[in-house]
């Protein structure tokens, strides 16, 4: 179904693995170009603030919530820019979910799983750009922020992401921890193309 909408780019992936930091030099990049921009934050640290489990326990409950609050968050930043940036784009949450499921050897309620894929499967017709994290695991944690230290569950959340795109055949790249540049400068000139777009066909 098309929507009007701005240019929509998201990136997902595991913890610490250069997502907002990436999202924060695109922004900047953008705005240089006299593109409205805005960004649509990671909800962790909110979770957390509010009592939801996260990481390895979350829940049915604390991934419909992700994903329904970052819907929510992103229908709204459309009112304001002509990009939008979403650090943990929808089928971030649904990856996690599945990895904390593994993580704790518990088998899901089906049911409960397919209303959540729908759910992203749907939304991520909206993107038009999704970047997925890869993990190196000789590079260690951020200090920015409060890390999770549980470097096996890291790796499942990689894992986790990487096989929730392919298994509802979502398209995006990959974003290397080597290729940040290579990537900002191939997103930059995606983003000034489908603006461009936009206006000749307007």
């Amino acid at each position: 179904m098309k929507v009007e909408r701005p240019v929509m780019i998201g990136v997902l992936g595991t913890h610490s693995t250069g997502k907002s930091t990436f999202l924060a030099r695109l922004a900047h990049e953008l705005r240089r170009d006299d593109i409205q921009v805005a960004t649509v934050a990671d909800l962790g640290e909110q979770a957390q603030r509010i009592g939801l489990p996260i990481l390895f326990n979350h829940t049915y409950a604390s991934t419909l919530w992700f994903i329904t609050r970052g819907i929510s968050n992103e229908l709204e930043a459309w009112l304001h820019a002509d990009v939008v940036l979403v650090d943990r784009a929808a089928p971030d949450a649904l990856g996690y979910y599945r990895a904390a499921l593994a993580y704790r050897e518990e088998q899901p309620d089906p049911v409960a799983v397919t209303a959540l894929e729908s759910m992203v499967r749907s939304h991520s017709e909206h993107y038009d750009l999704l970047l997925r994290t890869t993990l190196d695991p000789d590079l260690p944690l951020g200090r920015n922020k409060r890390r999770d230290p549980n470097l096996d569950f890291r790796a499942l959340a990689d894992q986790h992401v990487h096989q929730v795109m392919l298994d509802l055949e979502i398209p995006h790249e990959q974003l290397h921890s080597d290729g940040h540049q290579q990537a900002l400068d191939r997103t930059v000139a995606f983003a000034n193309a489908r603006l461009a777009g936009a206006e000749v066909g307007s």
